[in-house]
């Protein structure tokens, strides 16, 4: 671990206490949010590391909960593809900025919480024990968002989810991996010209925005199986 050793953060909290691995790109932020759960004493941090180390860290010592910075360009992305490899890794997000729509872009994306970029050290510990319970604590304004997010994405999901042809339900299912356009050009050997192309179609099939919305419809669908992930492969 970088600067300061292991050691250093597991022996101050209770054998008890969630673990927690925090990922950032910005080494002062993940030393500083390290050092301030120190002092709080209710969680114990098992790593430190950078977007790229995640899936390594999490594999050589599965903690609880993995700490997500929010400002990280790719931070959704990154958050879609853990899960894809670490099914039921609760994920919370911390230091989230754009709006109520950016906080349901997270629960989108698998996020079992967050907290925004306003937000303190013991909101971030509340919302992991929150979320290890399996509880959301979010605003008034955050939860409607998602109902009427959901209501829609069902309803455009039931007209349009079926639309989809072979080749946009291996690329819907490459984009519930995580993976950008250039890499699922990359793995199905196209241009990534194209596979920009069938994105755009399958948002305007599914009636929806965001990339993040496309994952969400997934699980939602008796065509989101195995036998169609290997064909994609």
């Amino acid at each position: 671990m970088e600067h300061m050793h292991q050691s250093e953060f597991v022996e101050t909290a209770s054998s008890h206490s969630p673990t927690v691995t925090i990922v950032s790109d910005v080494l002062l932020y993940r030393e500083g949010l390290a050092a301030s759960l120190l002092r709080d004493g209710r969680l114990r941090i098992f790593d430190l590391v950078a977007g790229n180390g995640a899936l390594p860290a999490i594999v050589r010592r599965r903690p609880d909960v993995l700490l997500l910075d929010g400002a990280m360009p790719d931070c959704l992305s990154l958050a879609r593809r853990l899960r894809a490899q670490a099914p039921g890794l609760c994920i919370v997000g911390f230091g989230i900025s754009g709006g109520i729509e950016r906080l349901v872009d997270c629960a989108e994306s698998g996020l079992a919480a967050f907290v925004d970029s306003s937000g303190t050290v013991g909101e971030l510990v509340k919302a992991v024990i929150d979320a290890l319970n399996g509880e959301l604590a979010c605003t008034p304004q955050v939860s409607a968002l998602i109902c009427q997010r959901l209501a829609h994405l069902s309803a455009a999901g039931d007209q349009g989810a079926e639309a989809l042809t072979r080749r946009e339900r291996q690329i819907a299912a490459l984009v519930g991996e995580g993976l950008s356009n250039k890499e699922i050009a990359n793995e199905l050997c196209i241009g990534a010209s194209t596979v920009k192309n069938h994105v755009h179609n399958i948002l305007d099939k599914l009636n929806v925005r965001r990339r993040s919305a496309i994952v969400h419809q997934l699980h939602q669908f008796p065509w989101m199986k195995e036998a169609d992930r290997a064909v994609a492969r």
